[in-house]
């Protein structure tokens, strides 16, 4: 019997939490080892050195450390949604570029000597083109959620919990039903679990159970 691949994660990293969705709605199981970032494992750092979750090492051993990787790679081995009929790279792209690098600048300005209220109103704009986009279907790219969607909602659910009610009273009421519909779906109750964090002598936690 072969062995499950190993996947590296945190349960509050948005990187991880799209990994993890996708490789939950492919039925990709995994041996799941719950990371903490200040005492990052031995055995990630060997098979990742730059350090950051989600790190995926397959069957084959060939270590996949970038998380849209994760997804497609997943996706690949089963896609029963056709996910990949749902992508968009180039507003994925857009996503982790333009909007993470004003969600970082809104959610720590401490740590980036930044003005909160400049980097939020530069989010709120990019969030009034995903408001536009949904106006067409009820999901980014199609009626049906798809690749594009998850990989894009972890970033907009960390975006409006630095203040949710700021974020609820803001004139994008699409925006809004679309990632309270990816919060409450099963899916995401599936990839928010709880496990304890990985030692070297844990058991083995297969994910999703």
């Amino acid at each position: 019997m072969t062995a499950p691949a190993v996947l590296y994660s945190f349960r509050r990293c948005p990187y991880a939490m799209r990994a993890r969705l996708a490789l939950a709605v492919a039925g990709v199981s995994v041996e799941l080892r719950e990371v903490v970032l200040r005492t990052k494992p031995a055995a990630m750092l060997v098979a990742s050195p730059k350090g950051t979750v989600p790190v995926l090492i397959p069957p084959n051993g060939v270590v996949i450390d970038q998380s849209l990787d994760i997804m497609r790679w997943a996706l690949a081995q089963y896609d029963p949604e056709a996910w990949l009929d749902g992508d968009d790279p180039a507003l994925i792209a857009s996503c982790d570029d333009h909007f993470k690098f004003h969600l970082d600048r809104t959610k720590y300005p401490e740590r980036h000597a930044s003005d909160p209220t400049v980097h939020r109103a530069a989010g709120l704009e990019w969030l009034g083109h995903l408001e536009e986009r949904l106006n067409r279907h009820d999901n980014l790219c199609r009626p049906a959620r798809g690749l594009a969607d998850a990989a894009i909602f972890p970033f907009v659910r960390q975006f409006a919990a630095i203040d949710p009610a700021w974020f609820a009273a803001e004139p994008l009421p699409r925006v809004q039903t679309w990632l309270e519909r990816h919060i409450r779906s099963p899916l995401f109750a599936v990839v928010m679990a709880r496990y304890a964090p990985w030692e070297p002598d844990s058991a083995t936690v297969l994910w999703p159970t």
